[in-house]
């Protein structure tokens, strides 16, 4: 098989899953969410996401038609039901900045580890990571890979994605270290209402899809 094929295959794969899951956002919400955690906190919430961010690609890559038509659930659903979680978690950052950010995310601020199994799960890698656009990006592709060496160009293309988020929660707070308490509050304010505005998209786009399908 001629490598150029697997090449261009892999590369809108690549470009297609990167663009949809965007590392970048992920990241300054992460950072709006810990804006007091720890180094090794903010490492074990990143890797814990990062990580089942991508099981569940891989997971709905090779079995996401059989899990919605088994439970009968729709994409539309599943982005309904994203939008609404992520509202919550938006409007408790905007109404009290940085300590309700942290409880909004249903974690603690001292760091007993409850933190880092709430928030890496809900909302970083469901639905910021492995969101219902990316989920169903994973299944086209799979769908459509012609061969098996397509299949494992996607399941690359989902850990370099998942990688580079990684990577961008980790090396975030680099950018905000010397906005002070301050620049951190106004920052995960800022953020929350940004979330709230992805959030509102979700439901409008669940909606539309609904309305569509009618």
């Amino acid at each position: 098989m001629s490598v150029t094929p697997l090449f261009e295959y892999w590369f809108v794969t690549m470009a297609a899953l990167f663009v949809i899951v965007n590392p970048l956002t992920t990241a300054f919400v992460f950072v709006s969410l810990l804006p007091r955690a720890s180094a090794q906190l903010r490492n074990r919430i990143a890797r814990r996401s990062a990580l089942i961010a991508t099981g569940i690609f891989v997971t709905f890559a090779l079995l996401g038609s059989v899990i919605f038509k088994l439970f009968g659930i729709t994409l539309e659903a599943f982005r309904i039901a994203g939008g609404l979680i992520l509202f919550g978690i938006a409007m408790g950052m905007i109404r009290k900045g940085q300590d309700e950010g942290e409880e909004a995310a249903g974690g603690d601020p001292h760091g007993d580890g409850r933190l880092a199994n709430d928030i890496s799960v809900i909302p970083l890698a469901i639905p910021f990571i492995s969101g219902p656009g990316s989920i169903a990006t994973v299944m086209i592709l799979t769908k459509e890979a012609p061969t098996a060496w397509h299949v494992l160009l996607v399941f690359l293309s989902i850990v370099v994605t998942t990688g580079a988020c990684y990577l961008a929660m980790i090396y975030a707070h680099h950018l905000v270290r010397y906005l002070g308490e301050t620049g951190k509050e106004i920052v995960t304010r800022l953020f929350g209402i940004i979330l709230a505005v992805i959030a509102v998209q979700f439901v409008i786009n669940g909606v539309l899809d609904v309305y569509r399908s009618l």
